[in-house]
């Protein structure tokens, strides 16, 4: 099942293409937004431009053509004159004055004067004082930007310039010759129109190349845009990688380090890569030291004789051996090895895993103890019962003739003697029938500090006797435990007689508890006697193995099992001439 982080970081990932389309089509949108406005812009600038310069024509026109009326007594030549030549100004496609009827009055060209306008010209012409403009396309005539504007010849001057000019009229008739004058006629306060017609070419050509340059600069932006959000995709796509590959090696790092049995990786080179906490555990060699190096310089040759198997490509499948990886502790091992292939079949390291079997093996023996325990147990119930019956019988008569024989007498000694060996054998056969009966426990919370200061009081006096000094040595935080007192009793004083008669000359008998790892309860019960020898120190605990001349040996073997059916632990150590420590471990959380 795929963890909530990954999912949520797949589906981020497959809508980022969307994210890119939708980001991109609003980069395109606010491009050809801003491409519209700048088109717009350009335009009005154009037509501001173009009406003002058109204004400027026309003032000037109307400013000549008064002025010359007035101070010159000009005709309508003297004004075609002004307007040929004005109409030599650069980009000025034509000029015209029409009467409303739309008839040339006065034109840039004196071929079209008193000609009339094409049909529809003057339609869209609306009457002001102020300058407009338009747009002229005729299919004959170049696009033009037409500006024009109403007005009156003699308007503005009222009667006076009328009267002078009446007054005027023989003598400008003399001097502009004879002909009909529309100027100096009686319908100069009619109203006129002027018309300019400028080239938009030049203005257009530029606006292209603005919208040109505009749209090459969108072009440039969409593609930065799109190629960022891109790179900001890929990147993402990227980071996601590299995070996915971190959280996989961490996952990978943690759950090799964590593994229970030892690991070694070695590169192509053959030099080792990596190594976990088991590893060292289990050789108790320091690994860190020892990466780069060759796998030689720190593996036992025995262990490095699988090599020869790897590189003939074999894989090595839980093969036990015995090592001695550090010191002249032999460690039991079950190795796998084998050649580490990557997709492509190319060879990239090896790969060793070591299995520590030393618990495997204490299993092992236990079930084989116990097994052995088992049948001796069973053995013993049925000895016992066919034994007991005839001894009390034998004790009987022999307590029979006991009383026939005189005092003092042989016969009565030897009757003695028979009564007390089978006393002694039937203590024996109890011994044996209470190692084989199955502990039952009464169990109860119990004050260990009263438990340990009762069971030592029963044997004070054998220890006084035998100058052995008793100290008890329990932490102030040690719990109250859920035991049997009576069977925990009992297993104390076997361990206390057994600690007293190893110290015949005198010494000290500690009892020392304390709490290790905040679970276990730990009984530490220590001599300082002669110890016990390390081949008789696994053997401690089977029936009937003793070294004492007159021991039954089935006291520490009773001990082992009130301690197992208190679900603890008990181990020995042991130094030749120094002492023994029996450790009791009763764990109390799971007890409560």
């Amino acid at each position: 099942m795929i963890p909530k982080p990954l999912r949520s970081r797949r589906r981020t990932l497959q809508a980022s293409p969307w994210i890119l389309i939708g980001s991109a089509g609003i980069l395109l949108i606010v491009v050809v937004v801003l491409a519209a406005q700048n088109y717009s812009r350009e335009k009005t600038y154009m037509s501001r431009i173009l009406s003002e310069k058109g204004a400027v024509l026309i003032k000037a026109v109307e400013a000549g053509a008064r002025t010359g009326m007035m101070g010159m007594m000009w005709g309508e030549r003297q004004v075609q004159r002004l307007i040929e030549e004005t109409a030599r100004l650069p980009d000025v496609l034509y000029m015209s004055i029409l009467d409303p009827q739309g008839r040339v009055l006065a034109g840039s060209r004196s071929e079209i004067i008193n000609s009339r306008m094409p049909p529809g010209f003057l339609e869209g012409l609306h009457p002001s004082e102020t300058v407009k403009w338009r747009f002229q396309d005729q299919s004959d005539q170049p696009r033009a930007f037409e500006v024009y504007k109403f007005f009156r010849p003699m308007a503005e001057h009222g009667g006076r310039m009328q009267e002078h000019m009446r007054r005027m009229k023989p003598r400008s008739s003399m001097m502009l010759g004879s002909g009909r004058d529309w100027i100096n006629s009686s319908s100069a306060d009619q109203e006129r129109i002027i018309v300019v017609g400028l080239d938009p070419k030049p203005f257009e050509e530029g606006r292209r190349e603005d919208i040109r340059n505009t749209l090459v600069i969108s072009g440039v932006l969409v593609l930065l845009g799109v190629a960022g959000f891109i790179s900001m995709y890929w990147l993402q796509g990227y980071r996601a990688a590299a995070r996915s590959l971190q959280d996989t090696s961490a996952f990978a790092d943690q759950v090799v380090t964590s593994l229970p049995v030892g690991l070694v990786a070695t590169d192509k080179d053959g030099k080792i890569a990596f190594s976990n906490n088991a590893v060292e555990r289990i050789t108790g060699l320091d690994f860190s030291r020892a990466k780069g190096q060759e796998p030689d310089s720190i593996l036992p040759r025995r262990f490095l004789g699988l090599k020869d198997s790897l590189d003939r490509g074999e894989s090595i499948v839980e093969k036990e051996m015995e090592c001695r990886f550090a010191g002249d502790n032999t460690v039991h091992v079950s190795v796998s090895a084998s050649n580490i292939m990557n997709e492509e079949g190319q060879f990239v390291g090896q790969v060793v895993i070591l299995r520590d079997l030393g618990e495997v093996r204490r299993l092992q023996d236990e079930v084989r103890r116990k097994e052995r325990l088992a049948a001796i147990g069973s053995l013993a119930a049925g000895v016992a019962h066919e034994i007991r019956n005839p001894l009390s019988s034998i004790k009987g008569i022999a307590t029979y003739y006991k009383g026939k024989f005189a005092e003092h007498s042989e016969d009565r000694d030897m009757a003695g003697v028979m009564i007390e060996e089978v006393d002694r054998l039937s203590r024996a056969i109890s011994e044996l029938l209470e190692f084989a009966r199955p502990a039952r426990l009464d169990l109860k919370p119990t004050n260990m500090q009263e438990l340990l200061e009762h069971s030592i009081r029963l044997v004070q006096q054998e220890a006084t006797a035998k100058q052995v000094e008793i100290e008890v040595l329990l932490s102030e935080n040690f719990p109250e435990l859920l035991v049997d007192p009576d069977r925990l009793t009992q297993c104390f004083l076997n361990l206390y007689l057994n600690a007293l008669q190893a110290m015949e000359a005198g010494g000290r008998l500690t009892i020392a508890g304390s709490v290790k790892d905040r679970e276990w309860a730990v009984i530490e019960i220590q001599d300082n006697g002669p110890g016990i020898t390390p081949e008789n120190l696994t053997k401690i605990f089977d029936p009937y193995f003793t070294t004492k001349p007159k021991g039954a040996g089935l006291g520490l073997a009773i001990v082992h099992k009130i301690i197992e059916a208190h679900q603890g632990e008990i181990t020995v150590r042991s130094t030749p001439g120094e002492g023994t420590v029996f450790s009791l471990g009763f764990n109390f959380q799971a007890a409560l």
